[in-house]
């Protein structure tokens, strides 16, 4: 049986970043037994993580995160099959996807193919506003293919895209508290990505017209409301992520002129 099994494995490397992803990375694994490789790059977790991917037969390296680009390059260097799947640990692959990226693999046509991610925020669906479907480059030839970008990564390919016709599942967050932590992260590593390339907040745009803005946009125009009391939390969530990278930008500046 294990042999017949993995003979129907693609030549396909599916790269995966973790960090502490032990309540994850079984499930997301399992979703992807049909590829020929698992890369899986751990920032040096301090659970489970490691013992749970090596025991379902993914190759493991241990590297300290210096960004989600340089981390997600390194992995695709790894990589030995000709097609890459980037994935995250709360994302899924569901069985009419993986019969679709089977085909299209099996095609070998040299495109870069775009998956559309059903969200969801404690495991409930969400269908409007910030966390509305949307379609992510994830299926592409390896060769030629990078990753940039410290805090929202961009897939770098020399490849015309087309749309896959099956979603996947993505399990953003389990909590308030883990969202909340991401915030705070997010929005420090923005401020600083702004500071650093020369950008400078303007206190009454930034902190008080942005933010408005963004939730009106999220709320209203992409119907965030829709989706009853989840969606109004998770748009005055998105009017907070936006006010405090404004806020942390005025007060690197501003600490920045005290010091000179």
């Amino acid at each position: 049986m294990a042999k017949e099994e993995n003979s129907c494995k693609i030549p396909l490397s599916v790269v995966i970043i973790a960090k502490n992803e032990e309540a994850n990375i079984e499930e997301c694994l399992r979703s992807v037994a049909f590829a020929e490789e698992i890369i899986v790059v751990d920032d040096f977790s301090d659970d489970n993580t490691e013992e749970i991917a090596k025991r379902l037969g993914a190759k493991v390296y241990q590297r300290k995160l210096d960004g989600w680009g340089p981390q997600q390059t390194f992995a695709i260097t790894q990589a030995t099959q000709p097609w890459l799947l980037l994935l995250d640990c709360d994302e899924r692959i569901t069985p009419k996807l993986a019969q679709e990226i089977r085909e299209r693999v099996s095609h070998n046509e040299k495109f870069a193919y775009e998956i559309k991610r059903i969200n969801h925020f404690k495991r409930l669906r969400v269908n409007h506003g910030v966390l509305r479907p949307d379609y992510v480059p994830r299926l592409i030839p390896r060769a030629g293919t990078s990753v940039e970008g410290l805090v929202h990564p961009k897939i770098v390919y020399p490849y015309p895209t087309k749309k896959l016709r099956a979603p996947m599942l993505h399990f953003t967050y389990e909590s308030w508290t883990a969202y909340l932590v991401k915030l705070e992260k997010y929005t420090r590593l923005a401020a600083q990505k702004k500071y650093d390339q020369g950008k400078r907040a303007h206190f009454f745009l930034d902190i008080i017209l942005r933010p408005a803005f963004a939730f009106f946009k999220i709320h209203f125009l992409n119907l965030g409301f829709l989706d009853g009391r989840i969606g109004l939390c998770l748009s005055i969530g998105h009017y907070y992520y936006t006010a405090m990278k404004g806020i942390r930008l005025y007060y690197l500046q501003k600490n920045a002129e005290n010091n000179h």
